[in-house]
């Protein structure tokens, strides 16, 4: 059993461009060993299954207690504040304009 997990908020995927589904906090355990390659076929693995678990929170005090429970050595990542920007389409036609407005 790994004595390792990973504490972070689950950030929008490229695919969306709101924060739909980005309120959870993800527990993800650190491998206990390296994957190797299967000689047979190629493909890398391991016998760790614990990489294989991802448990979500509705806060993140609620992942630190689960961890602090289980004995787990967590690193916690805060999520970067971005900044939303309105912007308008006819903002590219406005008069005073800082560049030249080109086909």
């Amino acid at each position: 059993m790994t004595n390792r997990a990973r504490i972070y908020r689950q950030p929008k995927t490229a695919m969306q461009s709101g924060m739909a589904g980005c309120d959870a906090w993800i527990l993800d355990f650190e491998p206990a060993e390296a994957r190797r390659a299967d000689p047979l076929m190629g493909w890398s693995g391991s016998a760790d299954t614990q990489t294989q678990v991802r448990l979500r929170f509705d806060t993140r005090e609620e992942a630190v207690a689960y961890a602090e429970k289980g004995g787990l050595a967590n690193d916690i990542e805060l999520p970067q504040n971005s900044r939303f920007r309105p912007k308008a389409y006819a903002d590219n036609f406005r008069f005073g304009r800082p560049e030249n407005w080109t086909h």
